[in-house]
């Protein structure tokens, strides 16, 4: 079928062209948006779940809700090894600068923007003093102590928000690569605005690991964040996502070829998606059928072998693959790590360090005491057919 017309484009957070399944998520996100602007309570929410099931896709999609009911937003991709305060203070900066276009938020948005240029100087953010041309206020946010500035600093947002008849919604991905330290404070100061009635609204992603992670750091996160899970669809809402998009596009698709598409990407959404882009170009029409579906699990193996999956395990070093690869050896997850040492020769002890930092990397996680899982679904059949299969042939 015509390749230009096809509804499906595979991407890191690329929005499909039907986000199926996500309902309750996406109400309730509309809700605390909605509650910010009256200046009613809501919980943060954390969006937990595997790589490729879509946190992303409804992290953008909230921000959109948010800035479509009037709020003033702040995104941010949590990279390894960045402090927090290096990734926000711009994002502060610019959201400041929106407030301050109301004349009944001008007096408070300059208040933040001093304590914004305080805790700039404070944390030594060369963009801080390149860019706030307002004088610090002594003694607010400029500590040093992110635990004590930032909360003084989310006040002084969420209070120039209130002034402007607003909220301000801070969405951070990739939570798990935060610093536990900034962890710690990024909860504090979501307490500390909450304490306050004003509208900030927090919504993060990350993988499962995050809900030990923010507990960890803090006991009451638990009473502060919504933990809404992000995991496969279930059959009905991955057929929906399938074939609404080529509905739309005036085709059709048989049952038969959906339940092929389904056995093989097991309902997550990053797979259901490319495997609705190679039928749909492999399709010679009219409409998908099971052959074109069976045909399309090569090219789409292909391309996830190629990038989806490389990409993860490129990042890993010979000892971490080894570690992975003794993983995948043992079948299907959640694995024990004490089997994954015996299958090593190495003990439980000796191995945590590497375990802790294949952790660290976003690749593996503990779904519970003594067991680790993959984050990335479908990982160990990657590793099947690539690095044990192919070695044991060779």
């Amino acid at each position: 079928m015509d390749a230009v017309r096809n509804p499906f484009a595979p991407g890191a957070g690329s929005r499909p062209p039907e986000l199926a399944g996500r309902d309750t998520i996406v109400q309730d996100a509309q809700t605390a948006i909605q509650r910010a602007l009256l200046g009613k309570p809501s919980r943060s929410q954390m969006l937990l779940g595997l790589r490729g099931v879509g946190k992303t896709v409804l992290l953008n999609k909230i921000e959109d809700m948010a800035q479509a009911a009037g709020h003033v937003t702040s995104a941010i991709e949590a990279p390894e090894g960045r402090a927090l305060s290096e990734l926000l203070a711009p994002k502060i900066n610019q959201a400041l600068r929106k407030l301050s276009a109301s004349e009944k938020a001008k007096a408070k948005a300059h208040q933040a923007l001093r304590a914004l240029r305080s805790f700039a100087s404070a944390f030594k953010l060369s963009y801080g003093d390149a860019s706030i041309s307002v004088d610090p206020e002594v003694g607010v946010a400029d500590s040093g102590d992110m635990e004590a500035d930032l909360p003084e600093l989310f006040v002084r947002v969420g209070e120039a928000a209130k002034a402007a008849g607003k909220a301000w919604t801070l969405l951070i991905d990739e939570v798990q690569y935060l610093r536990s330290e900034d962890l710690a404070a990024l909860i504090v100061a979501l307490h500390k605005v909450n304490q306050k009635d004003l509208p900030v609204l927090f919504f993060g992603a990350g993988l499962p690991q995050v809900a030990a992670l923010s507990g960890d750091a803090k006991s009451y996160a638990e009473r502060l964040f919504h933990y809404p899970a992000v995991g496969a669809l279930e059959e009905a809402d991955a057929k929906t996502a399938i074939r609404q998009p080529i509905e739309g596009e005036g085709e059709r698709i048989d049952g038969e070829a959906l339940d092929e598409i389904l056995a093989r990407t097991k309902g997550y959404p990053y797979f259901l998606q490319e495997w609705g882009y190679q039928c749909w170009n492999i399709a010679a029409g009219p409409g998908i059928g099971l052959e074109d579906a069976s045909k399309a699990a090569g090219e789409a193996t292909r391309r996830l072998d190629d990038g989806f999956f490389k990409v993860r395990f490129d990042r890993l070093t010979l000892k971490e693959r080894e570690y992975v690869i003794a993983m995948a050896k043992l079948g299907a997850g959640p694995y024990r790590s004490s089997d994954v040492a015996a299958a090593l020769n190495e003990t439980h002890q000796s191995l945590g360090p590497r375990r802790a930092q294949i952790i660290r990397k976003g690749m593996i996680y503990s779904p519970s005491h003594g067991d680790i899982a993959f984050t990335v679904p479908m990982f160990d059949e990657y590793l099947l057919r690539n690095y044990v299969k192919k070695s044991s042939k060779g």
